[in-house]
């Protein structure tokens, strides 16, 4: 283009999305193959999540090339920082969803099944014997047993002080590096971005590495799965879910390591950091709220 400072860049007609879709949809019918017992749904499993890194790496590789050859003015930044700005708001409707959800069940709906409210005679019509306990490891017809002892378990091998208080330090710690990262960049000090960078990476995957073993100490040591009551599904779904947005946030940091060990960046023209960024501190802010919602109180 003559004059990049002047037009606002549109893109080429681009191959990806319809990539990523059909990447998805192999992707999703894998998963529910294997969970139904298909021997052959693992090979499609694998098949989708590689033509998903094939779609990432790709898509991303078009869109760095788009940088490095300025063809992004302030009005494709101003666009990019509106876009990021939403994706993030989307993001925490998201994780609201399920923050409610905790709080209907726990504060609302079990008080109900176990007696309290007199407008809400639930108790009575449905389940008279229901005992209000939180976690809530059964379901509220008490066809699953042992709730006691799990309760007891739980709360004794998976105290909020152990791997949860770790993982806090971990994150807590992973948002300051990022910061140092981010000031050392605007200095222009390479080698000090790119250590920074280096310890948040690192920082991210060991976060995913303790939640891995605190799932599986929990599926096959405390009994405690999707199918545990209303507590098990709630907390699978929000850790779960944060656990995703971790490894996801890690590997693009990774991403930005690579970049700027290559010079991408400068002082004043860095976006792709300062979305990532962005990202990443709204994990840590998830997590405050799951260790103080669903380990803590």
């Amino acid at each position: 283009m003559s004059d990049s400072h002047s037009a606002y860049f549109i893109p080429e007609p681009s191959r990806w999305p319809i990539v990523g879709t059909l990447a998805l949809f192999t992707t999703f019918i894998g998963g529910g193959m294997m969970l139904n017992g298909s021997g052959f749904g693992t090979f499609i499993l694998g098949l989708g999540i590689a033509a998903v890194i094939y779609m990432f790496v790709g898509w991303f590789s078009d869109v760095i090339g788009e940088s490095l050859a300025g063809n992004y003015n302030k009005q494709v930044d101003s666009s990019f920082r509106w876009g990021m700005s939403w994706f993030i708001f989307s993001e925490v409707m998201f994780f609201a969803a399920f923050f409610g959800a905790l709080f209907y069940t726990r504060v609302l709906s079990v008080p109900w099944l176990g007696g309290e409210g007199a407008g809400f005679p639930t108790n009575q019509f449905l389940w008279p014997n229901f005992e209000a306990v939180w976690p809530l490891l059964t379901t509220p017809d008490m066809t699953v047993s042992g709730v006691e002892s799990r309760f007891m378990a739980i709360k004794d091998i998976i105290p909020v002080w152990g791997v949860p208080a770790v993982n806090t330090a971990i994150l807590l710690s992973s948002g300051a590096t990022i910061t140092f990262a981010h000031w050392a960049l605007k200095k222009g000090e390479r080698s000090a971005l790119c250590w920074w960078l280096a310890a948040t990476v690192f920082l991210g995957f060991i976060f995913v590495y303790f939640q891995a073993g605190e799932y599986a100490h929990a599926y096959h040591e405390l009994d405690l799965t999707l199918s545990s009551g209303v507590y098990g599904s709630t907390f699978f779904m929000l850790t779960g879910f944060h656990g995703f947005h971790v490894t996801m946030g890690a590997t693009m940091i990774l991403v930005l390591l690579f970049r700027s060990m290559k010079g991408h960046f400068s002082a004043y023209d860095h976006f792709a950091f300062e979305g990532i960024a962005w990202y990443w501190h709204f994990v840590d802010v998830v997590w405050l709220g799951l260790f103080i919602f669903v380990y803590w109180i």
